[in-house]
């Protein structure tokens, strides 16, 4: 069951761990690329930051973002600016996004996020943690895929799976930890059913696009599958 006040007690925890890491930094350091392509460091703090606004607004019963270009706009507008700006503005949305979840509110509720996506109210600090914890891994500073919290990547994991379920595109796929243990299920029915077994994190990486994207996976019953970009 999803527990929205012990989500925003790791989003607070995961943000904090940003910005620590952050702030020993200078401002070569934000024009340096990240791991995303065609973006620096300083295009995904500028995301991370308009991000909590933007959750702000679905919490709010507003559009997220404007329309997909002014969200463009927004983050190559901001990305460039100096350090203890960057800083300033990922601490105070931060507390924004805090705080409009503090208030009085029907969490049962179905909120609708980009492109017509809709989700339960509770499940939105969960997303604001993704946000958070898979963008710092994409700033290359040292923070990986393995250190991120045992239960953040079961959860993730398990989110991405159901992301993928039902795609044509996507083989039926099981995925498995060395151990034995079954992880889940994602794709679709077509084709030859693979088993996909590597440790939480290279089953993060490979469900997400990151990290070594399934170099660290062994494939049973044909390839590793190609997943569409998210």
């Amino acid at each position: 069951m999803i527990d929205h006040v012990r989500d925003l007690t790791s989003v607070r925890e995961a943000t904090d761990r940003l910005v620590d890491a952050v702030s020993s930094w200078d401002n070569a350091a934000l024009a340096e690329p990240s791991r995303l392509p065609g973006w620096t460091r300083g295009h995904v703090l500028a995301h991370l930051s308009r991000n909590a606004d933007a959750l702000v607004n679905v919490l709010q019963g507003l559009p997220m973002y404007k329309d997909g270009a002014t969200r463009d706009t927004d983050i190559e507008r901001d990305a460039g600016r100096p350090l203890d700006v960057q800083l300033a503005d990922l601490r105070e949305s931060a507390e924004r996004f805090q705080a409009v979840c503090e208030e009085p509110a029907d969490w049962t509720r179905t909120v609708e996020l980009r492109n017509g996506v809709t989700d339960s109210a509770s499940r939105v600090p969960f997303r604001r943690w993704v946000e958070v914890a898979l963008h710092h891994v994409d700033l290359g500073a040292g923070y990986e895929l393995r250190d991120l919290p045992e239960e953040f990547q079961l959860r993730e994991i398990d989110f991405l799976a159901d992301r993928w379920s039902g795609r044509a595109d996507v083989p039926p796929v099981t995925l498995r930890t060395p151990d034995g243990t079954d992880r889940g299920r994602t794709g679709g029915t077509e084709g030859a059913p693979v088993t996909v077994t590597g440790p939480l994190d290279a089953l993060l990486g490979w469900l997400s696009g990151r990290g070594d994207k399934g170099a660290g996976l062994a494939a049973e019953g044909g390839p590793l599958p190609e997943l569409p970009p998210l």
